[in-house]
């Protein structure tokens, strides 16, 4: 089995499709530093089809099972139900997942389901439209998520809903969440405002911790603990006391996940990151184009084998900078 420098196994791979969004969420994309002419990569330098289902498959081997498409916004990408199609005849991978903020998965969900895509994880801050609208960056309405969240669900995908929580933003819509998640059989993950990239402005006095978050839900709701689902589950699952469902929380800043951490990001141009705050990526894609198929494998092996990121765990010693969140997915 391939292991890191930390002894953790390869199996998730996520693959950023598209470095463009039609959001300009504040902790993410913010609408002064990614405005109308910020110069997003050229259709030449972005990955094809073929090329990501090519390197998919040498990834299986050691240890790749689960793919994610994420982006930008990856419905985004023209044609995106042919390469989970593509992607979903790649033996060896077993869950096939995308992350989209729903604006557009009423127009692509059954196609995407059709195509074999198994999940979809749908960001949903808040419910409340004026919040929605003002975090969202556009102005966007959240009853176009809500039903794509819908459509979803109706063409058998599996659904789950994250939401960013933001000190002074919209902690006030915790429970609204809880309660829309339980009524539609939906489980809501709440993430701790994340110190990612160098754009958002992340102050540690705007994180809601995961411990908080629980505490409010508690209130209302008593939970209890769940078991991890697989190894290297990020999430800190919580079944209700009364009735079915769960809600899961994402403590990356105040409990770190790193030692279970076991996945690769792939960027829409062909660079691989080894960690969500990495400073910088392994370009293979000149390797890929070249068919040097031997040397690439060889590379591939070598970045996992090498890798010793752990930079939840050692946050604030030796900070440097960091790949904005947009460039490589969540």
């Amino acid at each position: 089995m391939l292991v890191d420098q930390h002894h953790r196994p390869l199996r998730d791979l996520r693959i950023s499709i598209t470095d463009r969004c039609n959001f300009r969420c504040r902790y993410c994309m913010p609408a002064e530093v990614f405005g109308s002419d910020h110069v997003f990569l050229p259709r030449e330098e972005i990955l094809t089809f073929e090329e990501i289902e090519h390197l998919v498959g040498l990834t299986v081997p050691l240890g790749v099972r689960k793919v994610r498409l994420t982006g930008g916004e990856p419905l985004l990408r023209r044609g995106v139900q042919d390469l989970v199609e593509m992607l979903a005849r790649v033996k060896g991978i077993e869950d096939l997942a995308l992350t989209t903020n729903g604006v557009l998965l009423a127009l692509h969900a059954a196609d995407l389901r059709r195509a074999g895509l198994h999940r979809v994880t749908v960001s949903l801050d808040a419910l409340d439209r004026e919040i929605f609208a003002r975090m969202n960056g556009v102005g966007a309405k959240v009853e176009s998520v809500l039903t794509g969240i819908e459509r979803a669900k109706d063409c058998g995908l599996g659904v789950k809903v994250n939401a960013v929580v933001q000190r002074g933003v919209n902690e006030g819509e915790i429970i609204p969440l809880v309660h829309w998640g339980r009524e539609h059989g939906i489980p809501v993950r709440f993430i701790e405002f994340m110190d990612v990239g160098e754009t958002n402005g992340w102050r540690m006095e705007e994180v809601v911790s995961a411990r908080e978050i629980v505490e409010v839900i508690e209130k209302e709701f008593p939970l209890q603990k769940l078991s991890p689902a697989h190894r290297g589950e990020v999430a800190q699952r919580y079944g209700f006391c009364e009735g079915s469902g769960e809600v899961g929380v994402i403590s990356s800043v105040t409990s770190p996940f790193c030692g279970g951490c076991n996945r690769l990001r792939l960027s829409a141009e062909g660079k691989l990151f080894t960690c969500l705050f990495a400073r910088s990526g392994v370009d293979v894609r000149g390797l890929l184009r070249s068919g040097k198929e031997a040397a690439l494998c060889s590379v591939l092996e070598g970045i996992w084998r090498g890798r010793s990121d752990r930079y939840s765990e050692e946050r604030g010693s030796g900070e440097k900078p960091k790949v904005e969140m947009s460039y490589i997915g969540g």
